[in-house]
C-alpha cells in the first residue's frame, strides 16, 4: 500500500476530518456482523455472508476493516446476479465477492485517505481515490465511515464491488 499520489496533504486532512465528523457511536461490544445486523441497513449483506458461511469469519478475533454494500447498493445488481451469487452451488463466487469487500487490519478513515489501493481477502486490491472531498473504493462512493465493532471498523458503501477473479456463476 502507497501514499495516494494524485492528491495533496491538506485534501487528504479535510477529508479524514470531514469523515471524522460523520463517525457513529462506538460499538465495541459487538463484531462486524452483530454491528451490520443491528444498523438493519445490511440484511442482504447479512444474509450473503450466511450464505458464503463467512460468518464465523466476521466474528472472529480481526481485527478487519469491512468495506458494507447496502441494501440500496445489493438493489443495483441485476436480480439474476444476485440470485445466482446466492445459489450453493455458487459459494465460492459469492465467497470471492465478498472476501473483496475485507481488508485485514482496522483501516479508519484518517487512514484511508491516504492510500491508493488496499489488498483484500479475496487477493485482489481496491483502488481507492479522493476527489473533492469525497472518496472512492473502485466505483464505489464511501457514504459513512469509522462504524467501530469489537473486530474491527465497517466503511458503508453505495455499490456492490466485483472481482475481477469471480468466475463463471452457475445457472
Amino acid at each position: 500500500m502507497r501514499p495516494l499520489k494524485s492528491i495533496t496533504t491538506a485534501l487528504a486532512l479535510g477529508a479524514a476530518l470531514l469523515f471524522a465528523g460523520s463517525a457513529p457511536a462506538i460499538a465495541a461490544d459487538k463484531d462486524i456482523v452483530d454491528v451490520a445486523v443491528e444498523a438493519g441497513s445490511f440484511t442482504t449483506l447479512v444474509k450473503a455472508v450466511q450464505a458464503a458461511g463467512l460468518v464465523d469469519a466476521l466474528k472472529g478475533e480481526g481485527p478487519l476493516t469491512v468495506f458494507a454494500p447496502t441494501d440500496e447498493a445489493f438493489a443495483k445488481v441485476p436480480a439474476a446476479t444476485l440470485a445466482a451469487l446466492l445459489k450453493p452451488e455458487n459459494q465460492e463466487q459469492l465467497k470471492a465477492v465478498l472476501l473483496y469487500h475485507v481488508v485485514s487490519g482496522k483501516v479508519m478513515a484518517a487512514d484511508v485517505v491516504k492510500l491508493s489501493e488496499a489488498a483484500t481477502l479475496n487477493g485482489e486490491s481496491l483502488k481507492i481515490m479522493v476527489e473533492s472531498g469525497h472518496v472512492s473504493v473502485n466505483n464505489a462512493h464511501v457514504a459513512k465511515t469509522d462504524i467501530a465493532a469489537s473486530n474491527g471498523v465497517i466503511h458503508v458503501i453505495d455499490a456492490v464491488m466485483l472481482p475481477k477473479n469471480l468466475g463463471k456463476l452457475s445457472d
